[in-house]
């Protein structure tokens, strides 16, 4: 077994360095070996990203020792915490890496504070209040806090913030809110300016440390007046229109509209005015006789009172069918997702009975994909595909007549089952239809 031939030390002086600067540390080398060894230097632990070794490798004679630095640059940065941080150099032997050593010690990292505040926005407008947020961000790698304070020199609006003090850890920023509330309101004229400051007041970092200075913000708000400037012009300007309208009704349309009238009452209106007049009384005479003498004629006759009182009243009860009475249905259907289409009824029209269908809607409340096929007696009414649509209607302004004993039905088939926002997805297709019409009686042979 081979003797360990290659030894190193660091120097054990106190280094203490703050993030941003810089400190050298030198370490030894000795060979104590009986050949000529090259060693290679590699630095390990929470100081290897900002730490580096010059010369990169030493080659020794045996007995000789060799000197090299380690350059430590700490960055300024938060992510970089105070406090003792170890540090160690690997040493290995080119020959023999296997007698690798690595000498430790520690390197202190100084806290640092480097701390910016702004006020977002710096200048703000409105008529009730000023609306800002004070945002602190803490660059440095110690945890801060921080007072603030808001001043307002003419007295003339009251300054609040929420919160009044943050805590800010390393590399994060916090914001307070700063209302700014005017002691009196502006109804009209020029805007009101109030100039303010916010200082930012850090606490010290330990007991005995000196505070530091604050940071002063400048912003300000513009206080607006409540009721805008050119409201008056406006309500001048509506006044003045409303009058403009006026007098040009009153002296110029008024007049050439009762001319008009007057020159419309002619002599050849007036008589044509009256001679329609006495046709139509003509006509209404004419009328009332007619009833009288058929009044008359189905009194002289039982027989033919009753013929004519049946022709009557088969006449009336085919007005008051041809109307129809309106009618509706609904139904639901569900479908598994393979196998063949599921077929329901939604209507069968009544013995004796006309069904005028003049409204469809059909309903994918989940968002199914598929096909639905609505028929009647004579085929089919609609075919759509349910991917396209959620609530989907239709209106016929002439109607579908399903006759007496016919069905209207509906036939799905699933897909894919759709998935309701916020909701368990279903197993099964569900899609409902509803129909509208009217039903009226059957006409006869």
């Amino acid at each position: 077994m081979r003797a360990m031939s290659v030894s190193a030390s660091l120097d054990e002086s106190t280094v203490s360095l703050e993030p941003g600067s810089e400190a050298a540390l030198p370490v030894q080398v000795l060979n104590s070996g009986t050949t000529v060894e090259e060693v290679r230097f590699e630095v390990v632990g929470p100081c290897a990203g900002w730490a580096a070794v010059e010369p990169e490798s030493l080659s020794l004679y045996p007995g000789a020792s060799g000197t090299a630095t380690i350059t430590l640059h700490p960055p300024r940065s938060s992510s970089v915490m105070p406090g003792e941080t170890p540090l160690g150099l690997r040493v290995i032997p080119t020959s023999d890496p296997a007698q690798t050593v690595v000498p430790e010690r520690s390197v202190e990292i100084l806290p640092f504070s480097d701390v910016t505040s702004e006020i977002v926005p710096r200048a703000s407008h409105s008529a009730w209040r000023g609306r800002h947020e004070v945002a602190v961000d803490n660059r440095g790698n110690t945890h801060a806090s921080f007072d603030l304070e808001a001043r307002e020199e003419t007295e003339r609006a009251r300054l609040v913030f929420e919160p009044a003090q943050l805590d800010v850890p390393p590399g994060e920023a916090k914001f307070a809110k700063l209302r700014v509330r005017p002691v009196q309101r502006v109804w009209r004229g020029a805007p009101v300016t109030h100039p303010f400051q916010v200082l930012v007041a850090q606490r010290p970092l330990g007991d005995g440390a000196e505070p530091a200075m604050p940071v002063v913000l400048d912003g300000t708000y513009e206080q607006e007046a409540i009721l805008p400037r050119w409201l008056p012009r406006v309500l001048i300007a509506a006044v003045l229109l409303v009058g403009l309208l006026a007098g040009l009704w009153y002296g110029l349309l008024r007049p050439t509209v009762r001319s008009a009238a007057k020159e419309a009452i002619t002599p050849e209106a007036i008589n044509s005015a009256e001679a329609e007049r006495a046709k139509n009384a003509a006509a209404g005479g004419k009328g009332a006789g007619g009833g009288a003498n058929s009044g008359a004629s189905g009194s002289g006759g039982q027989s033919s009172g009753r013929n004519g009182g049946g022709a009557n009243g088969s006449g009336g009860a085919g007005g008051g069918g041809g109307g129809g009475a309106p009618k509706s249905a609904r139904v639901q259907v569900k479908d598994s997702v393979g196998g063949g289409a599921t077929d329901k009824t939604a209507y069968t029209v009544e013995s004796g009975k006309v069904f005028s269908l003049t409204d469809i809607v059909v309903q994918n409340p989940q968002g199914d994909s598929g096909t639905v096929v609505v028929s009647s007696e004579d085929g089919q009414v609609l075919d759509l595909a349910l991917e396209n649509f959620r609530d989907s209607d239709y209106h016929f302004v002439t109607p579908i007549e399903v006759s007496a004993g016919g069905k209207i039905t509906i036939s799905i088939t699933c897909r894919q089952v759709g998935k309701p926002v916020k909701a368990p997805k279903p197993s099964q297709c569900s899609e409902s239809l509803f129909l509208g019409g009217s039903l009226s009686d059957a006409k006869g042979g």
